[in-house]
């Protein structure tokens, strides 16, 4: 699915490049290959976990992935990440809404498992794991390179959301 794009118009291949950058991450997050994860950030940027905790700086966060990444590989459960809204606030800053699908390690998603049940907030505490994530990142584009400037990773609580999917 391409992602819906708002603001400033700009090329393509920006969308393009944005696109790319959050597949990058997909993939490092599936692979729970920290180098690769951070290259998507800038050096200075601020960044909050989806339970809440604030990391600063690069160095930061570089500590906390390279602590938490890794330790992900030999779980049954990874997520997909697709760029699902792009708002080009100038041509070299954009903020990019995330869908977060928590999948099986063989693709199959979790989240399937609210749409349409008749209490979503209930199976939130039977099915941690399956709860989606709604990122979003602000992006900025230095010397040609799309990186992330800010993030909020934000875990989906709210039932109706839950069971549209």
């Amino acid at each position: 699915m391409k992602p819906e794009v708002t603001g400033v118009p700009v090329p393509q291949q920006e969308v393009d490049a944005i696109v790319a950058l959050v597949a990058g991450v997909e993939h490092a997050q599936q692979n729970a290959s920290p180098d690769e994860f951070l290259r998507a950030f800038r050096k200075d940027t601020v960044w909050t976990t989806a339970h809440g905790k604030r990391l600063t700086g690069f160095d930061e966060i570089s500590d906390f992935t390279h602590a938490v990444l890794p330790r992900t590989l030999g779980q049954p459960v990874t997520a997909t990440y697709e760029a699902e809204h792009i708002l080009f606030v100038r041509p070299d800053v954009a903020a990019v809404k995330i869908r977060q699908r928590p999948v099986t390690r063989d693709g199959h998603p979790l989240d399937e498992v609210f749409r349409g049940h008749a209490d979503p907030a209930a199976l939130v505490t039977e099915r941690p794991d399956a709860v989606p994530g709604t990122p979003l990142y602000v992006l900025a584009k230095d010397e040609g390179e799309w990186r992330i400037a800010a993030a909020q990773n934000t875990k989906v609580v709210d039932p109706d959301v839950l069971a549209e999917g």
